[in-house]
């Protein structure tokens, strides 16, 4: 594909990663309305929670195969407006039980779109020969915010309208676009490919994996407990506190917008290397008794720091063949997801035994053996040379 040729496929591209989110970032901001709605428990609520992490699993366990199989343009066109009409249900459930169900339902449903625009862009880069997964991430983030800032925008009006808008737009948009991207990705749809075991995946796969790992434990740990962290510094001024989360999240998308010159200009190896160090500076100063001022410097550094794992990973696990290119996305997926579902009880317990900072400190050795797992996201994912 000629540069000239890639500017459409790369823009809608990213469009696609932002119009993905709309409806996830919509569904946080009217979390507290739900529970609110179904007199669910803190307790209660987060056992319904659990449908949407545990749905996706279970879907990157297949979404590789039928990814491959079918194409990503496909399962974006039907994905994106499955996850959109599901987020409706989340407003008309009159139980815990039956928004865990509906929660099942949109899990898996982002599990597969996940999968997806992960490996048409994974495949994009490698046509075009342009790093662009960063941007494309960015827009994620960017899609997340704006999808709940819609909602707190518009509280004058009824939150089914609001959501029922947002995901329209979303599903019509998503449709169009990605309708309209090259079909650059269907090459390998025609062969269904062999399923490997475990003892057949490559190598450099769990190393990348194990990378990502210890990248989402941070993520997973930021986004759960800063503004409980920060409350606890500040003495429960709770509003105050949820800027924490905001600086947190800001840099991350800061760092993906920025990552794909960082990546061209210095390489994957270092820009790995280097954010995460930030990171680990970033833990340090929340881990050390300083002011807290300190604080959103520390979350500022490790958002920054851990922004450009995901898009690095999976432009890694995309490099290593054209066969396996959706299955070695979903196998990384799947480690990653785990990040995030074991860091955040991981934290509490620790946290109530000891403290937050202390907490956080344990977080720290996983970053540091990130720093030798980076050589691993080199090009074909063979170490760098130069490592």
């Amino acid at each position: 594909m000629k540069s000239s040729d890639a500017f459409w496929p790369m823009l809608a591209t990213m469009a696609v990663f932002f119009l993905q989110t709309l409806t996830i970032g919509a569904w946080f901001a009217l979390l507290p309305h739900v529970k609110e709605a179904l007199g669910l428990s803190k307790a209660e609520l987060a056992f319904a929670l659990l449908g949407s992490p545990i749905a996706m699993l279970l879907a990157l366990q297949v979404a590789g195969r039928v990814v491959s199989q079918v194409g990503p343009r496909r399962v974006v066109m039907i994905g994106v407006p499955v996850q959109a009409v599901v987020t409706l249900a989340f407003l008309i459930v009159g139980s815990g039980p039956a928004l865990f169900a509906s929660l099942v339902l949109f899990g898996a449903a982002v599990g597969f779109n996940e999968i997806a625009i992960n490996v048409y862009s994974g495949r994009l880069e490698k046509m075009t020969g342009r790093n662009i997964m960063n941007r494309c991430h960015g827009f994620w983030s960017l899609g997340l915010m704006t999808g709940a800032g819609v909602v707190s925008l518009l509280t004058f009006l009824p939150e089914f309208n609001v959501l029922a808008g947002v995901a329209a737009f979303a599903s019509v948009f998503a449709l169009v676009v990605a309708w309209s991207l090259p079909r650059i990705a269907e090459a390998s749809s025609e062969t269904p490919v062999r399923r490997r075991q475990f003892w057949e995946l490559p190598p450099a796969l769990l190393f990348i994996s194990c990378f990502m790992l210890a990248t989402t434990i941070v993520e997973g740990a930021m986004v759960d407990w800063a503004a409980v962290y920060l409350a606890e510094r500040l003495g429960g001024v709770e509003a105050s506190a949820g800027l924490a989360v905001t600086v947190f999240s800001g840099f991350v998308a800061l760092g993906r917008f920025g990552g794909d010159w960082l990546k061209t200009r210095f390489g994957a190896v270092v820009l790995a290397r280097a954010t995460t160090l930030i990171a680990i500076i970033g833990l340090m100063l929340l881990v050390m008794p300083l002011p807290v001022s300190f604080a959103l410097v520390g979350f500022a550094l490790v958002g920054f720091g851990i922004s450009t794992a995901f898009p690095l990973g999976v432009s890694a696990a995309a490099g290593l063949g054209d066969e396996y290119e959706a299955s070695n996305i979903a196998v990384m997926s799947t480690v990653a997801l785990s990040g995030f579902l074991i860091s955040p009880p991981i934290i509490g317990v620790l946290a109530e035994i000891w403290s937050l900072s202390t907490a956080f400190a344990i977080l720290v050795p996983g970053l540091i053996l990130a720093l030798w797992l980076a050589r691993f996201l080199a090009p074909a994912s063979r170490p760098d040379s130069r490592s």
